[in-house]
């Protein structure tokens, strides 16, 4: 499969690595020093693009990429409202797309345990703490994961007007990624946690995302990939 990366960072460079060892061809990298290298022509060469750019950057580069019908895998966060325009426009151009704000199989498992947690506990005593953490460079607070675990808990608190979860949020060191839910009452307390080693969870799953999307016309999420395994 012949890969082009925008957004050559930290990511961008565990998704070169874990490309190559997988026997893909990178067609080019796209960073914030060659942005005007992202043009048709290079496009053409491709068969999907993943993108790790940042929050101000990422609406373009997939705008771009679908309108020239070029199937593009994204997981940078920071600009999730525009999401509803991204998916009418992808639907508009029969193109591909996929986003996801965390890629680790594993944090996908997560969500599904935290949600079937969260469920069983709409009707029970329980308060909820959400705390994420990451190394100090990332660039949006909180993370696009806890948004999405706040948001998939607020699913079933709303049914009982409950107010929004707070996120506590952490900046520290070069810590890959950490979130942890705490159900807590009177009588115990559970919690749940997922805690990235390192990043080639997140390259390995965009990649797996890439593959899946490659030959497909539509808007997609990471659960259709898993489904797909």
């Amino acid at each position: 499969m012949n890969i082009g990366i925008i957004g050559y960072g930290k990511m961008g460079r565990a998704v070169e690595k874990c490309a190559i060892q997988k026997g893909h061809n990178i067609v080019f990298k796209i960073n914030s020093l060659n942005q005007h290298d992202l043009n048709k022509n290079n496009l053409s060469l491709i068969d999907v693009a993943i993108e790790f750019s940042s929050p101000k950057c990422a609406f373009d580069n997939i705008v771009f990429c679908l309108t020239n019908k070029v199937p593009i895998v994204s997981g940078t966060t920071g600009w999730q409202k525009r999401l509803p325009t991204i998916k009418d426009i992808c639907l508009t151009h029969k193109a591909s797309f996929l986003h996801a704000p965390n890629f680790s199989l594993g944090v996908n498992l997560f969500f599904d345990i935290n949600n079937y947690v969260a469920k069983l506990m709409q009707l029970k005593k329980y308060n909820i703490e959400l705390e994420e953490k990451h190394h100090k460079m990332k660039k949006d607070m909180p993370s696009g994961t806890a948004i999405k675990i706040s948001n998939d808990i607020s699913l079933f608190r709303n049914k009982n007007n409950e107010s929004p979860i707070p996120i506590k949020s952490k900046r520290m060191g070069q810590v890959k990624g950490e979130h942890i839910v705490k159900y807590t009452s009177e009588i115990d307390e559970i919690t749940i946690s997922h805690k990235s080693k390192n990043r080639n969870g997140f390259a390995e799953g965009a990649l797996l995302a890439a593959e899946f999307i490659r030959d497909k016309q539509g808007y997609f999420k990471m659960t259709d990939v898993i489904k797909n395994l």
